[in-house]
C-alpha cells in the first residue's frame, strides 16, 4: 500500500510534463504519462514500484537487469523518456565527487577478465569483423563501420607518424587490429599488451594465420611490467581502466618506455564535468556495478595536467565524442540485430547488461555527456625541435 500510493503521487507528477510513456503493472493497471506514448515500461511487482521513486539511470537500469521491468519501444526513445524521468525526478542533474581508487595488478586483471571475457563469439557478433572496440572514425558518417574503424586504426598510426623499422607498443591491443595494421602497412615491429586471455589467445591467432609473426608480438602482460624502449607508444580505450590514483604513474611508465625522440598517443574516454566523473541523472553505479568494476574517467584538464606532470608535453588533441555516438549507433543496431545469439552465448541477464549499456553510452555520447580525446605527446625535453612536423598536414597523407 505504502509503494502504490506513493507511486500514485509520482504518477501525478509526471503527467505535467507529457513524457511519452505508459507504465503497465502486474495487475493489469495501466497509466499514460503522456499524450502519445512511445515507449512501454511493465512493472513486474510491487516491489519494481520503488525504482519510480528516485528514477536515476541507475536505478532504471538496475530494474531492467533484474528483471523488476521490461521495456518495449526503439532503444532511442526508451533511452530519451528513462532520461526525462531521471531529470524530472531529481529535479536537475546528479553531480558527485570523483571516486579515487587505488588500482593494483591484481585488481586491474580480475576486471579486465570480467569485461573481455565474455566470449570472443559474444563481441564478434556486434563488433567490426577486425573486433576494434573503441571509437571508430568517420568522413561524412555514411561509412560502415567496417570502413570507420580501419580508418580510426590508419589516423592513430599516421599522427604517430610511424617509420619502417620503428619499434610500437600498443598498450591494451584488444584482439590486435592495430599492431597487426601497424605490422603490415607500416612495416614497424609491434608489440601488444593485454591482460584478457580471450584477447590473447585471439590476436596470437590472428598474427600466426597473417603470416607476421616476425615483427608482431601479443603479450599477456600489465603496462607496470614492460621493458625496453619503444619509438612510438598507442594505447586506446585503455586508460579508462588505471584509476585516477594511478593516472601520473601510467603516463611516467609511458614516458619511461619512449625513446627521446620517440611519439606517444593516447586514446580514451573522458569526464564533460570537470568537477566529477559522474555523467548527468546517474548511470555511474550501472557501470560500476554491472559493466567496468572500478573504471574510473578524467576530465580532459586533469588528462593533461596529468601528462605535464609525468614529463609529457601535449602536442594534439583531438575531440572524437560526435565519432563515438556514431560508434555506438552502429554497435547498438548490430547488438539488437543479433539478440537471439547473443542472449543464447551469454544468457538473458548479460544480455540486458550490454543492451542497456550500448545504449545509455550512445544517448550519452550523443548528448555530451561525456566525451572522448586522442591526445598526442612527446617527451618533455625542453627542446625547439620535437620529433613531429610542424604542421597537422602529414596526419592526413593523400589516399
Amino acid at each position: 500500500m505504502f509503494w502504490q500510493q506513493r507511486f500514485n503521487k509520482f504518477v501525478d507528477q509526471m503527467k505535467s510534463h507529457d513524457i511519452p510513456l505508459r507504465l503497465q503493472l502486474w495487475n493489469g493497471a495501466a497509466f499514460d504519462l503522456g499524450s502519445a506514448p512511445r515507449v512501454t515500461m511493465s512493472v513486474t511487482s510491487v516491489g519494481g514500484l520503488r525504482h519510480f521513486l528516485m528514477p536515476t539511470l541507475d536505478n532504471l537500469g538496475r530494474a531492467y537487469v533484474e528483471g523488476e521491468i521490461d521495456v518495449e519501444g526503439r532503444l532511442r526513445d526508451v533511452m530519451a523518456v528513462a532520461t526525462r524521468l531521471a531529470e524530472y525526478g531529481l529535479k536537475g542533474p546528479m553531480r558527485s565527487m570523483p571516486r579515487r581508487i587505488f588500482h593494483t595488478k591484481q585488481m586491474d586483471a580480475k576486471d579486465i577478465s570480467y569485461h573481455y571475457d565474455v566470449s570472443n563469439e559474444f563481441y564478434a557478433l556486434w563488433l567490426d569483423r577486425n573486433m576494434v572496440y573503441s571509437c571508430a572514425y568517420f568522413g561524412d558518417g555514411s561509412e560502415t563501420l567496417e570502413t570507420a574503424q580501419e580508418r580510426k586504426i590508419d589516423h592513430i598510426l599516421n599522427k604517430l607518424d610511424l617509420r619502417p623499422g620503428d619499434r610500437l607498443l600498443d598498450i591494451g591491443c584488444g584482439w590486435g587490429a592495430l599492431i597487426l595494421r601497424a605490422a603490415e602497412k607500416y612495416g614497424v615491429r609491434a608489440l601488444g599488451i593485454t591482460l584478457s586471455q580471450n584477447q590473447y589467445d585471439l590476436a596470437s591467432e590472428r598474427i600466426a594465420r597473417a603470416g607476421l609473426s616476425d615483427r608482431c608480438e601479443v603479450r599477456l602482460e600489465d603496462y607496470r611490467d614492460v621493458t625496453g624502449k619503444f619509438d612510438r607508444i598507442s594505447s586506446v580505450g585503455m586508460f579508462e581502466h588505471v584509476g585516477l590514483k594511478n593516472l601520473r604513474g601510467y603516463f611516467s611508465r609511458v614516458r619511461e618506455l619512449l625513446a627521446d625522440d620517440g611519439i606517444a598517443l593516447n586514446h580514451g574516454i573522458t569526464s564533460t564535468d570537470p568537477v566529477s566523473a559522474e555523467s548527468p541523472f546517474g548511470g555511474g553505479e550501472f557501470i560500476e556495478r554491472y559493466v567496468f568494476p572500478h573504471g574510473e574517467v578524467p576530465h580532459i584538464g586533469f588528462l593533461l595536467e596529468t601528462m605535464d606532470a609525468a614529463g609529457l608535453e601535449p602536442t594534439d588533441i583531438e575531440n572524437l565524442r560526435r565519432h563515438y555516438a556514431l560508434t555506438l549507433e552502429h554497435w547498438t543496431e548490430r547488438f539488437e540485430a543479433a539478440s537471439p545469439q547473443l542472449k543464447a552465448l551469454a544468457g538473458e541477464k548479460k544480455w540486458r547488461i550490454w543492451r542497456t549499456y550500448l545504449a545509455g553510452c550512445a544517448h550519452g555520447f550523443a548528448h555530451n555527456w561525456m566525451s572522448v580525446h586522442q591526445v598526442l605527446a612527446v617527451k618533455a625535453l625542453g627542446r625547439r625541435n620535437l620529433p613531429l612536423p610542424l604542421t597537422r598536414n602529414y596526419m592526413y597523407p593523400p589516399t
